[in-house]
């Protein structure tokens, strides 16, 4: 039975789209209302919160959405909502339309604008929607798969006019903090180089030199995963060829990454996030976060969460690096 604390959930999605989270929305949606909430969707993020961009929400509302992208809901960045007065008539507008708890389907950004809704009142719930897998605390974050296999699809297509041409390719894939996207891709790939933001030296004479290398080795090819953290590729390409005298061409896959039919991961694993969210309301649980821990759904104090810190695995870049030889 639901907590009689709470009649009504809000959802919202945050910050960059992800594939996946309209699955968490139709979970939300349906699990709420099975658990005896009334359940309101807020368009835009924060800024549509802000400007009551709110609507109600009932199973049809969901109806045939798991498998698209993006989000239904739209999303926003809204750089106001770090003001104190902005995030007091947040709140307060969640208390006009009678939401006493939330779900935000975000990252670590969104996280903050709920711990601020959280100081006013509301009670909230994080899940972590984010391609580039960069949430501390969670092992998996939705979008991430369907992202890496985007690129990776692409990386491969990339490969064979990189191995017809006998050139060299500089592919920047997405991720500016975070190199879990390059990583994944590099290795999928078999990438000779991966540059990421966690380990990169600038060291763009090594890379030259190991160019000219594989070549006398007899290498007709060679692919660069270029982290959107690290950039510059096209000049980092122009620079390559006129060093190596190999032809270089840059390839900057961009937003496509975010986009396209959620994986059956994305979906699955969205899907039970977003159930367990509303779980927790309907508990009396708040000011948590849903993740993902060594194979299992659990969740976590919000604030002790975004304190942790993620670090890119060693091993997993130091074996890219065994491989690519």
């Amino acid at each position: 039975m639901a907590n009689q604390a709470i009649k009504t959930i809000g959802v919202l999605t945050s910050g960059g789209d992800a594939p996946g989270m309209n699955a968490a929305i139709r979970a939300v949606v349906r699990a709420g209302i099975g658990a005896g909430f009334r359940v309101k969707g807020i368009q835009r993020g924060y800024s549509g919160l802000l400007n009551e961009e709110i609507l109600d929400m009932n199973s049809r509302s969901v109806a045939d959405v798991i498998q698209k992208g993006g989000t239904i809901l739209y999303t926003a960045r809204c750089l106001e909502f770090v003001e104190p007065d902005v995030q007091e008539r947040a709140a307060d507008i969640c208390k006009k339309h009678g939401i006493d708890g939330l779900v935000v389907i975000g990252g670590d950004g969104s996280y903050r604008g709920a711990l601020a809704l959280a100081r006013h009142g509301i009670k909230v719930v994080g899940v972590p929607g984010t391609i580039d897998l960069d949430i501390n605390c969670t092992d998996y974050t939705i979008g991430f798969d369907t992202a890496v296999n985007t690129a990776m699809e692409a990386i491969d297509k990339i490969r064979d006019t990189s191995t017809s041409h006998e050139r060299c390719s500089v592919i920047e894939v997405m991720g500016r903090h975070a190199g879990y996207i390059a990583l994944w891709c590099g290795i999928a790939n078999g990438a000779e180089n991966i540059l990421i933001p966690e380990t990169y030296d600038n060291d763009e004479q090594a890379i030259v030199n190991q160019i000219v290398e594989d070549r006398k080795r007899g290498k007709r090819h060679h692919i660069i995963i270029n982290a959107e953290g690290i950039g510059h590729s096209t000049s980092m390409a122009r620079r390559i060829e006129a060093a190596t005298g190999i032809e270089t061409r840059a390839s900057i896959l961009g937003y496509m990454q975010r986009g396209g039919k959620p994986t059956c991961k994305d979906r699955v694993y969205a899907s039970i996030m977003g159930a367990k969210a509303v779980e927790l309301l309907a508990e009396g649980k708040y000011n948590r976060l849903v993740c993902h821990q060594h194979g299992e759904f659990t969740d976590i104090d919000m604030e002790e969460g975004l304190a942790m810190t993620k670090k890119l695995p060693k091993n997993e870049y130091q074996i890219s690096q065994v491989l690519a030889k």
